[in-house]
């Protein structure tokens, strides 16, 4: 099967296969959940690709996913194909659409102010013209997104169209508003009274906590007193419960409890319009932070008590994580004498984090400048290679810099202090998802709140401020150090610098949560990341060492074997 891999329907491919699957193969693997899967069942070919239309369908997790991903148009802002409004709706009484919504308690009027319409749309996972359910999204009045559904529970979302919450617009005006899982929870709340209700596009999966349809609607949000989750309950449900508190806050969101039922939908159907109505009235605020019961860590608890600590977060390079992960909500203190490639390091760091979870980033980095050389650093870590002046605007060029544009965020201030980076860091939590800020170097970020002249007070006040941080929006936060002094050996090389080398001394090493030292040792050709400290045994080895190369083109660090010494048979 030829496989056109730059052009899908006049449609600019950007990342062609960006699951790496068997181009090609009509079945295999999902790259949704068979990572998730028992480890028996984690190879059985349980989805269909459609590599002419760019999907694929999961028969598991019954979730479409794109094999690709599309062209950005420009280096900033990215151009959404806007589908064509067609109200082909044949809704007359008795037709098998009306009847399936009132089975599940929904009444033509709820169909009507939602604009739930129906008629035919090619579906790639039954690869035939199905009567479809057309679930429209609007913004603004406008038609920005259709989602359809067939008769066999298959879904998709309009080709190229952007992501937004569907029925957006009910929500302006409120100083409130509920967020479901699903449009037919949606639909299902507004049948209750509910009426200023939204549904995410593409339900929640244990995968992924990429809310870019928050992104695209965030300003929606910014009025909002309360915003009510009521998401499924089930672990995926939950997950993407957990993400929308953190970006929106837990001080605004409050959650509904649907009892013994998965979802809204079941709920309306069980127990009726006004108990539905009745537990969103009632829906609990998140607990206040810094009080809790058993009762809040009760599902954890019982996590640990199966299978002990989980598993920290790790880079991808084998000899360092051997040696050193960790978790969010913590912060990791980097030092090592000037020019050592502790930057360049704590770099490879978060390019990990993202080619590994999907991490974003921003930088609070006044030495780093200017910033186009930082990014320059940065698209050089994921080519893996240095880009020529003939690769400019090729494919590769276009898909590394949308990505480093989409995932790493630079604060640019005229005066740094560790306040104004801070707020920065929450607004880009909320609006953009990060999950690490790197603070590169802490000298030039000041704290201006603590007014004391103590240089021992004054560390612990910032890096209370940065723990503070780091809790309340489950983000990993880097902060890199430079020692005060060096000292020379007898044989006249630089000692290497310890956690208690920085300004502030014993501070440092009692309040950060791990840390890390980088040694570039010039005669050796080779760089040492050493493991200062790590708070919990599980995460890591105090005193242990990875050994790196470094590739001058990409600027990445390769692992290396570590020095073996000379050994004198004398010895």
């Amino acid at each position: 099967m030829k496989v056109n891999e730059t052009e899908i329907n006049g449609f600019n491919i950007d990342n062609f296969n960006q699951y790496s699957l068997d181009v090609g193969k009509p079945q295999g693997i999902c790259p949704l959940c068979s990572h998730d899967r028992k480890p028996k069942n984690r190879k059985l070919k349980c989805a269909s690709y459609d590599w002419e239309r760019g999907l694929g369908t999961c028969h598991n997790c019954n979730e479409t996913f794109q094999l690709h991903t599309y062209e950005r148009k420009g280096s900033a802002a990215k151009e959404y194909v806007k589908p064509e409004f067609e109200h082909t709706t044949n809704k007359p009484p008795g037709s098998k659409m009306l009847r399936w919504f009132e089975s599940r308690g929904i009444s033509q009027g709820t169909l009507d102010a939602l604009d739930v319409s129906e008629g035919p749309e090619y579906m790639p996972q039954t690869n035939q013209t199905e009567n479809t359910i057309k679930f429209n999204y609007h913004m603004g009045g406008e038609l920005i997104n259709v989602k359809y559904r067939d008769g066999r529970k298959n879904f998709k979302l309009y080709k190229g169209a952007e992501k937004i919450f569907y029925n957006v617009d009910s929500i302006v005006g409120y100083d409130w508003c509920v967020i479901t899982e699903g449009e037919i929870d949606a639909l299902s709340l507004h049948e209750a009274g509910v009426k200023p209700v939204v549904s995410v596009p593409n339900g929640a999966t244990l995968s992924s906590n990429n809310l870019d349809y928050l992104d695209n609607c965030i300003d929606y949000f910014e009025d909002k007193q309360k915003v009510i989750l009521a998401i499924d309950n089930d672990e995926a449900g939950q997950a993407l419960q957990h993400e929308l508190i953190r970006r929106l806050g837990a001080e605004v969101c409050h959650v509904v409890d649907l009892k013994d039922c998965k979802d809204a939908n079941e709920y309306l159907v069980k127990y009726g319009k006004e108990d539905l109505a009745n537990i969103v009235a009632i829906a609990q605020p998140v607990p206040l932070e810094g009080v809790s019961t058993l009762k809040d860590f009760e599902e954890e608890l019982k996590d640990f008590v199966k299978h002990g600590f989980k598993p920290g977060y790790q880079i991808g390079l084998d000899n360092f994580d051997k040696v050193f992960s960790t978790y969010t909500g913590q912060f990791i203190t980097v030092t090592g004498i000037p020019s050592s490639g502790k930057s360049d390091f704590v770099d490879q760091m978060v390019v990990g984090y993202n080619q590994k979870y999907s991490w974003k980033t921003a930088y609070a980095s006044p030495e780093n400048q200017p910033t186009f050389l930082h990014a320059h650093k940065l698209m050089r870590k994921f080519w893996q290679d240095l880009p020529l002046p003939s690769d400019i605007d090729n494919q590769t060029w276009k898909h590394v810099s949308s990505h480093v544009n989409d995932n790493f965020f630079f604060i640019d201030m005229d005066k740094y202090d560790l306040k104004s980076v801070l707020r920065k860091g929450a607004e880009l939590v909320k609006r953009k998802g990060i999950k690490c800020l790197v603070i590169d170097p802490f000298n030039k970020v000041r704290n201006t709140d603590s007014k004391s002249d103590d240089v021992n007070k004054y560390t612990l006040d910032y890096l209370t401020e940065i723990e503070v941080f780091a809790k309340k929006y489950d983000v990993l936060v880097i902060i890199v150090a430079h020692p005060t002094k060096m000292y020379r050996t007898q044989d006249g090389k630089i000692e290497e610098p310890t956690m208690y080398n920085i300004k502030g001394g014993g501070e440092w090493y009692d309040a950060s949560y791990h840390g890390l030292l980088v040694h570039r040792d010039y005669e050796a050709k080779n760089t040492k990341v050493k493991v200062l400290k790590v708070k919990f045994q599980n995460l890591g080895e105090n005193g242990a060492e990875a050994f790196f190369k470094w590739e001058p083109k990409s600027g990445c660090y390769v692992p290396d074997e570590k020095p073996v010494e000379e050994e004198l048979p004398w010895n």
